[in-house]
């Protein structure tokens, strides 16, 4: 696929994205991913496989708009195809390990007595908080007060009385 990409030096005065040129985008029928230099080509790049709502012969021309900005700008690039990047997000997590988080949060779930969605889970939850609440305004009570404080009604009229004075 050809590219489109163009190269868009005007810097500083342009910080808009509506003013920058289809041109400069990876995507330019969506303007997603814009590239204005190495550190925004990098970006496009490390995002590719986030953007939704394109078709395939859209990413085609996105890559080949990275790989043209790239070379612009002296970003190297390791992937030969778009398809080493992906559609779909990863999160770098392997399938072991979200099964083993998700066993975790069930045993704490159960061991709580919560995330059954019935309502004594919810009661003994709401109980559990009304409790850690009650718990850290006496934690609070028991350090020494600075009377500077003043209350917003006291600092209200201390205003006021400073402002007839003033005049």
């Amino acid at each position: 696929m050809r590219a489109t990409w163009k190269p868009h030096e005007k810097h500083g005065d342009l910080t808009e994205s509506g003013d920058l040129p289809d041109s400069v985008y990876a995507y330019p029928k969506e303007r997603k991913e814009p590239m204005t230099d190495a550190s925004h080509v990098r970006n496009a790049l490390a995002r590719f496989d986030q953007v939704t709502g394109v078709s395939d012969a859209e990413r085609d021309l996105a890559f080949a708009n990275i790989k043209k900005a790239a070379k612009h700008y002296g970003v190297e690039l390791a992937e030969g195809d778009w398809s080493e990047l992906g559609r779909r997000p990863r999160t770098g997590r392997t399938a072991a390990a979200r099964k083993k988080s998700a066993r975790k949060a069930a045993t704490t779930r159960k061991r709580r007595g919560t995330g059954t969605g019935t309502t004594p889970a919810r009661k003994r939850g709401a109980k559990r908080a009304a409790a850690t609440r009650k718990k850290s305004p006496a934690k609070k009570s028991s350090a020494k007060k600075s009377p500077a404080k003043k209350s917003s009604a006291k600092k209200t009229a201390t205003r006021k009385t400073a402002r007839k004075k003033r005049s």
